[in-house]
């Protein structure tokens, strides 16, 4: 097939007029019968890779893919572009006994040119049987990358492919992935027991794509819905780490009048099939998923990528923001960081097995290098995997777009590289800050590195100029990590000569994140307070808590006024969306304030910002329900925690935030109980004539005389009885 018109068999088939990058060779290769490894971002063409030579060589090629959505997709574009159905076909476990023997008689007639497997399917006895009486044109590995433990998405069933392939029969073989470190390209080679693979290697800038990282704080919900509505009518993504969090994003979504699904694993195939079918024909705008969506889905013009939380890997996040933009168009990939999200995956490796823990923290250290560091977004992506990106500014990234002043830290440097030299390149970063900065930690006494010359040769800089010093040093080329031994640094020739010759070397410090999540006060949102209509609610609340005989923070806590001043709302649903306002309090009190607030919108032509009121969804808690309705059948307040698993202060914990929230409880039957009237009569007359309802101002001007839980219960049946 070398002199083979390859261009003319694309038109006639595909009606592309000519291959995109590196097509050509890769399928010339293949056609030549050559073990081929493909290296290309999402939006390169590596699916026209298998698909064209699987057309034009005898038998039947076997696509080997973890994605049932692919499957279906590309079988649907295989048999659209042919004359007949069947060219193309699939065998997986959703399909029945009567589809699965008509795929077959397909394949032993010859028909049939392309045959897509889950890896699981592969292993089953009856296949390996049946594909043994097929002539097989060639081996096409799709996302290679699960087979490394390296990569972001490991899947142990990828291991058992080779022997599996030699069982069956040899015939060429052609990995192909979106996304491989260097450790990960090696694996996959090794593994698929193809070492002399020709290598095809994709430059991995996507320049189209917009890269930016946001705090994440507790108001990021109504950050994603203002986003979307400002980008009203475009295709995006959501992704999330967990399915629950899916549901309950897609459900705040859908009520704030955006057209969003909900996808993950865990929903049924014909609904997750609808949705992909939806998402695709634009019935719905933006998917909220977990990684689950999205790998194969042949969408050109998804708009946006936004990560709710922070991925495992840069290599899963490289992924998932290569769905935007796959058309060469507008791509904004927006990720909410917060430490805390890193915390939480590190306590879900606990249970796995060391080696595996101390990849998985790797990981997350480059996905924490990322996201806090304040160089360009690209060049650190693009050195991640190997490539250099020789720009100073992409113009494309929050870090080019707002840069931060550089610095001089050619002292640092050099402390950092000689002390790389002193410790025999043998350690992480870690150990190598702390080397710097002169702390004797037990790992570095073991060693007696404390007694090396250049021990402390950072002692008394500030400890956050360290990380950014070691990887503008690493992305400039004097040092590197190494990923095999789990991130070790080494210095490397260009570092050796900047030593001996050292020259100027400028770097800037990282970014902040605040581990503090936002109030919620017009302040900390940025949002101007109407001080006037503000006035007017605190002299109101004033008149109707005397009417009530109650304090005034009984009816509405400040906090409830200052977002009523700032949301303007008119009704009684509306001022539900106000922190503190539940149904009973609303009913209760809220309709004079209400009038109060539309008449000031109306004496002074107030346009009411409808972009701040973010519509929230009941959360399903049956924690809640349960509470509710065992403290309804007056269960002791002790049992239900016990019998919920819960420590009782953790247990009044949730029945203040039931309170709070504007639900009545009567837990008279338990004061009763447990506490003397006096004691319950004197702690609620001092809430009666307190400014506020805190427990720590209780406790203090209570003088010590009761115990804080016995504060708590009578905080719970005072707010209870007046304010709900």
């Amino acid at each position: 097939m070398e002199n083979l018109n390859l261009t003319e068999k694309l038109k006639q088939l595909f009606g592309f007029d000519k291959f995109k990058g590196d097509q050509e060779k890769v399928i010339r290769n293949l056609l030549s019968g050559n073990d081929t490894f493909v290296l290309m971002p999402t939006g390169g063409g590596k699916s026209l890779c298998y698909q064209l030579p699987s057309l034009l060589m005898d038998g039947t090629a076997i696509v080997i893919s973890p994605l049932i959505a692919l499957m279906k997709n590309q079988v649907d574009v295989i048999n659209g572009i042919s004359e007949s159905d069947g060219v193309a076909h699939c065998l997986n476990s959703s399909m029945n006994k009567s589809a699965i023997d008509k795929v077959k008689n397909d394949v032993l007639s010859g028909k049939t040119k392309l045959l897509y497997m889950a890896p699981e399917s592969l292993t089953k006895d009856e296949y390996v049987a049946f594909l043994r009486q097929v002539k097989i044109s060639f081996y096409a590995i799709d996302e290679a990358h699960c087979i490394s433990e390296w990569g972001h998405d490991f899947r142990p069933e990828y291991r058992r492919i080779r022997p599996i392939i030699n069982d069956i029969g040899k015939s060429p073989v052609i990995a192909l992935t979106a996304t491989a470190t260097d450790k990960v390209r090696m694996d996959i080679k090794k593994n698929l027991g193809i070492p002399d693979a020709t290598e095809f290697r994709s430059s991995f800038n996507r320049p189209n794509l917009y890269y930016e990282v946001r705090t994440k704080t507790n108001q990021i919900d109504k950050q994603i819905i203002k986003f979307i509505k400002q980008n009203p009518g475009k295709s995006g993504i959501v992704y999330c780490l967990s399915r629950k969090k899916v549901e309950e994003l897609a459900a705040v979504l859908c009520a704030n009048e955006i057209k969003a699904a909900p996808y993950h694993a865990g929903l049924d195939t014909p609904v997750r099939n609808q949705t992909q079918d939806d998402f695709l024909m634009e019935e719905i705008d933006v998917i909220v998923a977990t990684i689950a969506f999205g790998m194969g889905i042949d969408k050109p013009d998804v708009r946006f990528v936004i990560h709710y939380d922070i991925p495992k890997s840069l290599e899963g996040y490289y992924q998932e923001t290569g769905r935007a933009g796959r058309d060469g168009g507008e791509g904004k990939c927006i990720a909410f960081y917060s430490h805390k999200d890193l915390q939480k995956l590190e306590k879900f490796m606990a249970d796995k097995q060391v080696a595996e823990q101390d990849i998985g923290r790797h990981l997350l250290q480059e996905t924490e290098a990322y996201a806090e560091s304040s160089l360009c977004r690209r060049k650190l992506l693009l050195s991640y995997f190997g490539e250099t990106y020789t720009e100073d500014n992409c113009c494309n990234c929050d870090n080019c777009l707002h840069p931060k002043e550089k610095f001089e830290a050619t002292e640092e440097l050099k402390c950092v590289l000689e002390s790389v030299v002193a410790i025999k390149e043998n350690f992480r970063t870690q150990y190598l800050i702390d080397f710097v900065k002169g702390r004797p930690t037990d790992d570095i006494t073991s060693h007696k590195h404390h007694e090396l010359e250049v021990f402390g040769c950072g002692e008394g800089k500030r400890d956050k100029l360290w990380n950014p010093v070691i990887r503008y040093a690493i992305v400039e080329g004097l040092l590197r990590k190494e990923v095999e031994d789990y991130g070790t640094i080494k210095i490397t020739s260009a570092g050796k000569r900047w030593l001996k010759d050292p020259k100027p070397f400028f770097i800037t410090e990282d970014n902040e994140f605040s581990e503090e999540e936002d109030d919620d006060t017009p302040a900390a949102r940025g949002v101007a307070l109407d001080p006037e209509l503000f006035a007017v609610l605190k002299s109101l609340r004033k008149d109707v808590a005397k009417k009530h005989n109650v304090p005034p923070y009984v009816v509405f806590q400040d906090i409830s006024l200052e977002q009523m001043a700032t949301m303007y709302p008119i009704d009684l649903k509306e001022l539900q969306n106000v922190q503190g306002v539940g149904q009973g309090k609303a009913k209760r009190y809220g309709q004079v304030f209400c009038d109060v607030i539309k008449k000031h919108c109306e004496d002074n032509e107030i346009i009411r910002p409808e972009d701040l009121r973010v519509r929230t969804v009941a959360k399903n808690s049956l924690r809640k329900v349960k509470i509710i309705q065992s403290i309804d059948k007056g269960m002791p307040l002790d049992d239900i925690a016990a019998s919920m698993n819960m420590e009782f202060e953790d247990f009044l914990t949730e029945v203040e935030r039931i309170v709070d929230s504007g639900t009545k409880l009567n837990i008279n039957y338990f004061l009763e109980e447990v506490m003397d009237d006096e004691v319950v009569d004197d702690i609620y007359d001092y809430f009666m004539q307190s400014e506020t309802d805190k427990i720590s101002v209780a406790l203090d001007e209570l003088g010590g005389d009761y115990e804080e839980d016995e504060i708590r219960l009578v905080r719970i049946k005072f707010l209870s009885d007046l304010a709900n």
